[in-house]
């Protein structure tokens, strides 16, 4: 049967497919960060989760005489997942700030303007990076609170960039803001990982699973603000318009 092109515009599905066609490559640079959360970083949280529960369930069951059904590689699996999910987080989150954070300093040309300034940021990225991956090599527990305090202080610095949407007036609400506290929880994991395993009086044991609870309460938090900070950034080529609305009484212009 025959349909006009009026009529399948209108159609929902079609309108889905012609969306796509309305990204420019900034918006595109947008969704990468959104992108590799929903299908790199929360499936293995809820793996790690997963695997953290059943740990502790055979480390129950070991006092009993029952033998526990569980895999006794279960607490391993745990700790190498637990050491990727660090690790994601911690990418995701530099891949989120850089977007914003560069597209501010190519509009403000910072290497003719601020090179001092600009110099700093890319040293605070090889620091990073660097620190990082020190991190996960060092054994000593002073180097691996070193590399963990320049891996957390040089986040934290580059995320304070201009540019970055950090929603301020509601801090405890603010995707950013959760989101660096938990990238910053995820560094400390990794610097405590062998005090976890070397102290018999399981101290080191509890502070890691009081903080990873909490943790959890913020990569939930982090999955609703994430998306409603979706819902109120708009396409690159729509941002003028919308810039126009009254967000107070919810109110934009009337079309002429």
């Amino acid at each position: 049967m025959w349909i006009s092109q009026a009529v399948l515009t209108q159609t929902p599905l079609l309108n889905y497919q012609r969306g796509f066609m309305y990204l420019g490559f900034e918006d595109v640079l947008r969704l990468i960060h959104p992108v590799l959360a929903v299908t790199v970083v929360f499936p293995i949280l809820g793996i790690t989760v997963f695997m953290a529960w059943q740990t502790r369930q055979r480390r129950l069951q070991a006092g009993t005489t029952s033998k526990s059904k569980i895999s006794p590689l279960v607490g391993q699996e745990h700790l190498n997942l637990g050491r990727v999910l660090a690790a994601s987080v911690i990418i995701v989150e530099l891949l989120g700030i850089t977007r914003p954070m560069f597209s501010k300093i190519i509009g403000d040309q910072l290497w003719s303007s601020e090179p001092t300034k600009f110099g700093l940021i890319l040293l605070m990225y090889v620091v990073t990076i660097g620190s990082l991956i020190c991190l996960y090599r060092a054994q000593a527990p002073l180097w691996r609170g070193i590399f963990a305090t320049l891996t957390g202080a040089a986040l934290v610095v580059l995320s304070f960039q201009d540019g970055i949407y950090r929603r301020d007036e509601e801090r405890f609400l603010s995707h950013f803001y959760l989101g660096v506290t938990v990238t910053l929880l995820m560094i400390f994991s990794l610097a405590i990982i062998q005090d976890i395993y070397q102290d018999r009086r399981n101290r080191w044991r509890t502070v890691h699973v009081v903080l990873n609870c909490v943790a959890l309460v913020l990569f939930i938090g982090q999955g609703i603000t994430g998306t409603r900070d979706l819902l109120e950034i708009p396409l690159s080529w729509q941002e003028q318009h919308i810039q126009l609305c009254d967000y107070s009484n919810k109110k934009c212009p009337e079309r002429k």
